[in-house]
């Protein structure tokens, strides 16, 4: 899994999690205190950094930050086919679940570059945990996984297609999970990866894709999304 052995966190590695809102946003004793107990594990591409049904206390019981490369979240469904449930760019933090829980971990979690992962041990998770601004900040995180959820269920039973296509590209252009308040105009992912998230064919997915591009909303490149007018992008999305 890994490329070498873990090494220590750096100025670089602190500077690419506070680029994350959420972490931002923490008081600066718990961002240190979380960084200070962190390990850096190196993983080369293709590398899972844990499975469902594992846990225990290990790498794969940790509270992990991604400093660089790409984490998809993902599950297989009953007929073998992979789902992707979410997309991980640097500056997120992710794996809070479990700990608090205790359950196992409920999906895989795969490295999609060469990457490098803060894991924070579980014992130092339930530390900070003790400290209230750290348990509120992790509510809030949890809120929002919680709001993000709501809306993938409202996608899947109340919108058609055409919408889900535009609601998941708004999504990917605030980078997913981290949503951020600023939204880019390119989506560097292979079509491949998005219609996993939405549970449709590579080739259903297209069509939808040439559709909005024919409308002027977005083109279509190799291995990427150019977002051409965000207003249109919104009314497809409804």
């Amino acid at each position: 899994m890994s490329l070498r052995a873990p090494t220590h966190v750096t100025a670089a590695h602190r500077d690419a999690m506070e680029a994350n809102p959420w972490f931002a946003a923490l008081p600066r004793a718990q961002r240190d205190g979380l960084l200070s107990v962190a390990e850096v594990h190196h993983l080369v591409r293709g590398a899972m950094l844990y499975r469902q049904g594992d846990g225990g206390d290990g790498i794969s019981g940790g509270f992990y930050g991604l400093a660089s490369g790409f984490i998809k979240v993902s599950t297989l469904r009953q007929d073998g086919r992979e789902a992707i449930l979410a997309m991980l760019e640097p500056g997120n933090w992710f794996g809070e679940i479990s700990l608090i829980d205790g359950s196992l971990r409920s999906h895989d979690a795969t490295a999609l570059a060469d990457a490098e992962v803060l894991v924070v041990p579980h014992a130092a998770f339930a530390r900070q945990m003790g400290e209230l601004a750290f348990a509120q900040a992790m509510a809030l995180l949890l809120a929002n996984r919680v709001r993000g959820l709501y809306s993938l269920m409202e996608d899947a039973t109340l919108r058609d297609l055409r919408s889900r296509v535009a609601r998941r590209l708004l999504a990917l252009a605030r980078g997913d999970v981290t949503q951020s308040p600023q939204m880019r105009r390119q989506i560097a992912l292979p079509q491949e990866a998005i219609a996993m998230m939405l549970g449709v064919t590579r080739q259903t997915l297209s069509k939808e894709l040439h559709a909005l591009a024919g409308q002027g909303v977005l083109t279509v490149g190799y291995g990427r999304i150019e977002i051409e007018s965000f207003e249109a992008l919104q009314a497809a999305a409804g």
